[in-house]
C-alpha cells in the first residue's frame, strides 16, 4: 500500500513550498550557528584552565600549610639553640670568672661546656636545615603564585575571545530569527506545522528539494514508479519522500 496515500492530502500554492527551502536554509544555518556555539574550542579551553587553576590553588594551599609549618617549627628549633647557647655562655662566665675552685666541679662544668657545645652544633644544623626546606617552599610558592598569575590573565583572555565569538554568533541567530519569522508567516500554517514535526524527528531537515531524481533529504534516487506519481501529483500537492518522508519540493531541477 502506498504510505503516502494513508495520509491526509495536504495542499499548498507551489511558490509556497518552494519558499519552504528557504525556511529549511534558515533554520539549517541556525542549528549550525547552535551547534558551533556550544562546541567552540575556547570552551574546552577554558574549562582545561579551570581545572589548572584550581589544581594551582590547591598546591597552593598546600605549600603555604608548608611554609607555616616550618615556620613554626624554625622558631622552636632557633628557641632551642637560643636556650642552649645562654646557658653555655653562663657557665663559660662563671668558668671564665674563676669561681670553680672544686676539681670536680671544674671538670663537671667544662664537660658541660663542651656538651651544650655539640648540642648547639646540631641544633644549629636543625635550624639550617629548616631554613633550607622553608626556602624551598617558599621558592615554590613564588612560582605558584606566577603560574597562577599567568593562567588568570589567559583565563581573563581567553573568556573575551570566547565571549565576542559568542556575541557574534547570537546576533547572526537573532537575524535569521527575524527571517525566518517573517518567512514563515507567509506560508501555509498547516505545511509549517507538518514541516516541524518531521524536522523534530528527522534531525533538523523537514523539507528538501527533489533534484535530479534524488531527495535532497535522505539522497536517494527515486524510482521510477515514484517519479510518475510525484509527475502526476497536483502543483499544489505537497508530497513526501517514501523513504525519508520529509516534505519533497519540485523544482525546475527536480529531473521529472
Amino acid at each position: 500500500m502506498d504510505r503516502h496515500r494513508e495520509e491526509p492530502e495536504l495542499k499548498a500554492a507551489a511558490s509556497e513550498q518552494q519558499r519552504l527551502l528557504d525556511v529549511q536554509a534558515l533554520d539549517t544555518r541556525l542549528d549550525q550557528l547552535v551547534h558551533r556555539k556550544t562546541t567552540l574550542p575556547e570552551h574546552a579551553a577554558l574549562a582545561d584552565l579551570g581545572d589548572r587553576l584550581a589544581a594551582l590553588g590547591d598546591q597552593l594551599v598546600r605549600v603555604q600549610t608548608e611554609e607555616s609549618d616550618l615556620g613554626r617549627e624554625l622558631s622552636k628549633a632557633e628557641g632551642d639553640v637560643d636556650q642552649v647557647r645562654v646557658r653555655a655562655d653562663r657557665d663559660q662566665a662563671r668558668l671564665d670568672a674563676g669561681r670553680v675552685s672544686s676539681p670536680k666541679e671544674l671538670e663537671g662544668l667544662q664537660h658541660e661546656i663542651a656538651t651544650l657545645g655539640r648540642r648547639q652544633g646540631d641544633l644549629e644544623e636543625i635550624v639550617l636545615e629548616i631554613m633550607e626546606r622553608l626556602e624551598s617552599a617558599q621558592s615554590q610558592h613564588s612560582e605558584l603564585a606566577a603560574q597562577q598569575e599567568r593562567s588568570r590573565a589567559e583565563l581573563a583572555e581567553l573568556t573575551a575571545r570566547r565571549d565576542a565569538i559568542v556575541g557574534d554568533i547570537d546576533n547572526e541567530i537573532a537575524q535569521l530569527n527575524q527571517q525566518r519569522a517573517t518567512q514563515v508567516g507567509s506560508l501555509d500554517a498547516a505545511m509549517v506545522e507538518l514541516y516541524e514535526k518531521i524536522r523534530a524527528q528527522q534531525g533538523g531537515i523537514g523539507a528538501a528539494e527533489l533534484r535530479e531524481r534524488r531527495c535532497g533529504g535522505c539522497r536517494l534516487e527515486l524510482n521510477n514508479v515514484e517519479l510518475g506519481r510525484l509527475r502526476d501529483a497536483d502543483a499544489d500537492e505537497v508530497l513526501r519522500c517514501e523513504e525519508c518522508r520529509r516534505i519533497l519540493v519540485r523544482t525546475a531541477e527536480s529531473g521529472i
